[in-house]
C-alpha cells in the first residue's frame, strides 16, 4: 500500500519486488528500469555500497566525481566543485554505477537508447557553473541570447537580465547586438524561486520582494529585458511594471526559450495547458498583457544550436509537443502492473 504521492516510493517498491527475484540490489535496480518510463536519477545507499542510476533517456543529469579517496555522485558538477572535489565524468543514460570500498563497477545493460536530456536544464534548472553531458550551462545560455538577438533585434540603450537564469542569456544578447550590458534588477538573495511557489498570490507578491529595479540605471533608458521563459505571465508583467515605475521609457521583453505550449510530464512544474499563457494568447496579445513595448521568443529551431558540445540529444516537448516517450492521455491507457495494490485495482474495477 502506498502512503505518499512521491515517485520515490513507487520506485522503491518496484526495486523491492525485483530484489526478491535476484541476488543483488544493483541487479534489482537494473531490472526495475524496464518498468520505469520517464525521468529519474537515483542514488541508493546501502551498508557497503552506493548505487547510482540514470534513466535510459537521460532526461535528468547525473555525474561522478572524486574527493580524496572517495567517490561522489551528484545531479550537477557544480556540487562536486563546491566541496573541493574533482569532476570525473557524466553518468551515461541507462548506466548503473556501484561504488564500494573496492572501487567502481559500471553496468551498461540499459544503455544505448535515444537520449533526451531536458533542454530546460540549460535554459533554467541547472546552475550556470555546471557542465552537463559535455556542455557548459553558462555558454549554452549565452548562445541562446546570441540567437535571440539575431532573431529579435531592437534599438535600445541597455540589455539587462532577470536574475539569475536570465543573466547569461542577456550577456549573449548584448554581445551579439552591441547594446551595452548592465544590471537593471537587483535580486534579494533571501527568497526562493517564485516559479515553484504553489499559489498565484504567492508568486505575484514575491516578485517585488525578490527583485528591485535600479532607478539610477534604467531611468530614461530603453531597456531590453531578457528572461529564460514565460509560463503564466504574471511575473513578467510585474517586472515590466517595476521598470516603468523606475523610469524606463521602453521595455522590450526577450525570452531565451520558445513559448510554452504543452504540459511537461517529466519533471517541470507545468501539468496543464490551463496554466500556460501562450496557449491562450498570441505573441502580440501576450506583449499587450505584459505591458511591454515588444516581445520576442527564441525559436524552436534555434534550440538545436545552443548546446553544440552536448553528448546528448534533447527533449523539448514543452515547446513542440513531441514527447520522446508515450504519455497516457488518461488512466484507462495505463497498464497497471502486478505490484499495484489489490484494493486499488478493486476500486478501479468498480
Amino acid at each position: 500500500m502506498f502512503e505518499t504521492t512521491s515517485d520515490a516510493e513507487v520506485i522503491a517498491n518496484i526495486i523491492e519486488r525485483e530484489r526478491l527475484k535476484t541476488t543483488s540490489t544493483e541487479r534489482a535496480i537494473i531490472n526495475s528500469m524496464d518498468y520505469l518510463v520517464g525521468a529519474y536519477s537515483l542514488l541508493a545507499l546501502g551498508t557497503t555500497k552506493l548505487i547510482a542510476a540514470r534513466d535510459v533517456h537521460g532526461f535528468r543529469p547525473l555525474c561522478l566525481g572524486k574527493l580524496g579517496n572517495a567517490f561522489v555522485v551528484a545531479s550537477e558538477s557544480c556540487a562536486i566543485d563546491a566541496i573541493g572535489g574533482e569532476f570525473i565524468r557524466d553518468v551515461l543514460p541507462g548506466e548503473v554505477l556501484v561504488i564500494t570500498s573496492n572501487g567502481i563497477e559500471s553496468f551498461k545493460d540499459k544503455c544505448g537508447k535515444p537520449t533526451h536530456l531536458c533542454i530546460f536544464e540549460h535554459i533554467y534548472f541547472a546552475r550556470p557553473d555546471s557542465v552537463i553531458d559535455g556542455m557548459s550551462v553558462h555558454y549554452a545560455r549565452r548562445n541562446a541570447g546570441k540567437y535571440l538577438a539575431k532573431e529579435h533585434a531592437v534599438e535600445a540603450d541597455l540589455v539587462a537580465g532577470v536574475p539569475d537564469s536570465g543573466l547569461d542569456a542577456a550577456l549573449g544578447y548584448a554581445e551579439e547586438s552591441g547594446i551595452p550590458y548592465g544590471l537593471a534588477l537587483v535580486k534579494n538573495r533571501y527568497i526562493g524561486r517564485t516559479f515553484i511557489q504553489s499559489s498565484q498570490w504567492q508568486r505575484e507578491n514575491s516578485v517585488r520582494i525578490k527583485l528591485n529595479p535600479l532607478s539610477s540605471v534604467v531611468k530614461g533608458k530603453r531597456i531590453v529585458l531578457v528572461d529564460d521563459s514565460i509560463v503564466r505571465g504574471t511575473t513578467s508583467a510585474k517586472l515590466v511594471s517595476l521598470l516603468r515605475e523606475a523610469g524606463a521609457t521602453e521595455v522590450h521583453m526577450r525570452i531565451s526559450s520558445p513559448p510554452f505550449l504543452y504540459p511537461c510530464h517529466f519533471g517541470t512544474d507545468i501539468s496543464s495547458q490551463d496554466n500556460l499563457i501562450a496557449c491562450k494568447l498570441s505573441v502580440d496579445e501576450i506583449c499587450k498583457e505584459l505591458g511591454a513595448d515588444s516581445l520576442g521568443y527564441l525559436s524552436v529551431d534555434a534550440l538545436k544550436y545552443i548546446a553544440p558540445d552536448s553528448t546528448c540529444n534533447f527533449c523539448s516537448a514543452c515547446f513542440n509537443g513531441k514527447y520522446p516517450v508515450k504519455v497516457p492521455k488518461n488512466y484507462e491507457e495505463i497498464e497497471f502492473e502486478s505490484f499495484a495494490s489489490t484494493a486499488f485495482m478493486n476500486e478501479k474495477n468498480k
